[in-house]
């Protein structure tokens, strides 16, 4: 299904999720330190939310036996609802998860872990993102989960198939995806009113 044939019951929400420009997702991946350990880390787990849609919870659960190190196949594990969904990493992305186990300072079966080894907690994850978009001066309420919003409009806009960013996302309901169609609707009506601005009537 592309968005020609999205159906014409969807329903609008009565609000739209936060969206960061191309411009305001660059501000945020400069903010983390590659060179040491944890700013590697950080900056791969944005890259993680920016280009898979991950969720908080399934990015801090992700095993570093859920990936295909040869494929790039990454196996989301009982994602919410308990179920499973199969996503592909990009060459750089993964050489970056690459590059991040081996600068790691404790082995682990968790692909994210802390200095000691252990689980990342996903209030951490969330404190750290507000914060890289607070020092950019980034004037939305940006979260992990408006980093999801941002991957499946980005996907959807590059794709134009709904079912597509459905399946990605791992939505049970195609409804549930529709969100993402009205993020055109805001764009197109802003489009209009503004198509002959700035052009002069003749007299």
């Amino acid at each position: 299904m592309d968005l020609k044939t999205v159906p014409s019951s969807a329903t609008k929400p009565l609000r739209l999720p936060a969206v960061l420009t191309p411009a305001e997702q660059n501000l945020l991946l400069a903010v983390p330190n590659k060179k040491v350990a944890t700013g590697l880390r950080n900056y791969a787990m944005l890259k993680l939310f920016l280009n898979l849609g991950l969720r908080v919870s399934e990015a801090i659960d992700l095993k570093v036996d859920d990936i295909d190190w040869q494929s790039g196949k990454l196996t989301v594990v009982q994602g919410k609802g308990g179920r499973d969904r199969v996503l592909w990493l990009a060459d750089e992305d993964l050489e970056l998860l690459s590059s991040w186990l081996a600068k790691r300072p404790a082995a682990g079966s968790y692909l994210f872990t802390t200095r000691e080894g252990g689980r990342i907690s996903d209030r951490y994850v969330r404190k750290f993102v507000k914060n890289y978009a607070r020092k950019k001066k980034i004037g939305k309420d940006v979260h992990p989960h408006a980093l999801r919003h941002t991957f499946a409009t980005d996907l959807l806009r590059k794709t134009g198939n709904i079912r597509m960013v459905q399946k990605a996302l791992g939505h049970a309901s195609l409804a549930t995806t529709m969100l993402y169609t009205h993020v055109f609707d805001q764009e197109l009506e802003a489009a209009l009113k503004g198509l002959r601005k700035d052009q002069q009537a003749p007299e």
